[in-house]
């Protein structure tokens, strides 16, 4: 039998071991998915993150302590040698920017040397982290050719399958999401989507090659980044022409091939970052990206643009701007989920401070360490740490279901200012939105 033909039946019998690397928002889910059916390695460098999980604990509130319970083959561990004997490395760890908004490798290099220092001989290494077309064979394949001391589709391959995950989503999940596949040659192809394919409901695509895969991956959102870069920048220009946004969305809606983006923040760790990775590999190779890096610029300003208006409007209701007391409601990347990664949130918090304002944040989702520890900031995230009557106004920022129960009209009657960035507030209680 030929190589990829024991892969193959290693699958149908079961007998395959799989490892994962990295345990957040996209590793955990994939782990328990596959640790229904195969012997499972979840690996994390987070020792807390570990016994968390060992005691049926997922801080990301992916997943339930029942769901975990239903990994009968999964066990966590933050020890690599545990790693070694797979058949299967699949590498989820984070792809950010750093603050010059270029891509940092750091997580995904330091994977790859991990992961080679166990690798044996004909295991796949399948890569899921955003990364440009050709980082897997060009930054990555080296490292686990020098960590292993092995040759890269003779003795390991490689395979990529672009994470889809949408925190907080509990519609879509791993296996309901359509997976795109690929391997370092056609027959690794075949085995990685064939591995897939004993999770994924929804089905796979398996690409003709590991770029095809990557560019597909990091197209998605960067595509998702320019659509909302146009309704934000329609946004500033119905404000000058005092047209409601929302109500002229909802009117254009009503054609059938209209594309229902709304203006907001632009965050987290697909849409804000991946536009970047992009144009970066494009940069390298002498062209220069003039929609994407457009479209960035455009969102990456709305934290400062929310932030001016809502000024605009205490002044006018002839409130002091200087140490005025503003309530953010949301620190979040998106509604009803913990994850604060790339929030844009922090945008409008630090240009309300260069105004003057003193700032407070509630958020019942966000974890208040976590927030301490990537922002600097201190949260409320209990309601009764709230009292709407010390501030001049509020600003919505994210659309947590908890911030529409909120009784924020009760303070209009002392001047009190709210700016809705979601638009999922009353109408009529707002002062203005995007």
């Amino acid at each position: 039998m030929s190589y990829h033909e024991i892969m193959l039946e290693k699958l149908e019998k079961k007998s395959a071991i799989i490892g994962v690397i990295g345990l957040g928002y996209v590793g955990l889910p994939l782990a328990v998915e596959f640790g229904k059916k195969f012997k499972v390695i979840g690996f994390d460098i987070n020792l807390n993150r570990i016994q968390e999980l060992k005691k049926g604990i997922d801080k990301t509130l992916e997943l339930t302590e029942s769901e975990l319970s239903e990994a009968k083959s999964l066990t966590c561990t933050s020890k690599l040698e545990v790693l070694r004997g797979c058949d299967f490395y699949i590498v989820t760890v984070p792809t950010p920017i750093d603050e010059y908004k270029r891509p940092d490798l750091t997580p995904l290099l330091k994977a790859s040397e991990a992961v080679g220092k166990v690798l044996g001989k004909d295991s796949i290494v399948i890569y899921e982290s955003t990364v440009y077309p050709g980082c897997t064979e060009e930054d990555c394949v080296p490292l686990l050719e020098k960590n292993s001391g092995m040759k890269f589709n003779i003795d390991f391959y490689c395979g990529y399958s672009p994470e889809r995950i949408n925190p907080g989503d509990k519609e879509h999940r791993v296996s309901s999401i359509k997976k795109v596949t690929s391997g370092s040659t056609p027959e690794i192809g075949i085995v990685v989507n064939e591995l897939y394919k004993t999770i994924i409901t929804a089905g796979t695509h398996l690409a003709s090659s590991m770029k095809v895969a990557e560019a597909a991956k990091v197209i998605e959102n960067s595509q998702r980044d320019i659509n909302i870069a146009f309704v934000n920048e329609l946004a500033k220009l119905f404000n000058l022409m005092e047209i409601d946004t929302n109500e002229v969305l909802a009117a254009a809606s009503t054609k059938w091939n209209f594309l229902p983006f709304k203006p907001g923040l632009v965050g987290g760790h697909c849409i804000g970052v991946d536009p970047y990775y992009l144009t970066h590999k494009a940069q390298q190779i002498g062209y220069h990206p003039e929609i994407i890096l457009a479209g960035r610029r455009l969102n990456d300003s709305m934290g400062s643009y929310v932030a001016s208006e809502f000024i605009k409007i205490l002044i006018h209701k002839e409130h002091k701007v200087l140490n005025s007391r503003v309530l953010v409601l949301g620190i979040t990347f998106k509604e009803n989920c913990p994850d604060i990664r790339n929030s844009r949130v922090i945008d409008i918090i630090n240009e309300l401070k260069q105004f003057g304002c003193t700032v407070d944040v509630y958020d019942p989702w966000a974890d208040k360490a976590e927030v301490k520890h990537e922002y600097g900031i201190d949260i409320f995230t209990e309601i009764n740490e709230v009292n709407l009557g010390n501030y001049e106004g509020t600003i919505l920022a994210v659309a947590h279901d908890s911030f529409k129960e909120l009784n924020l009209g009760a303070g209009k009657k002392n001047g009190f200012t709210i700016y809705d960035v979601k638009g999922v507030l009353d109408r009529a209680i707002v002062d203005d939105r995007l």
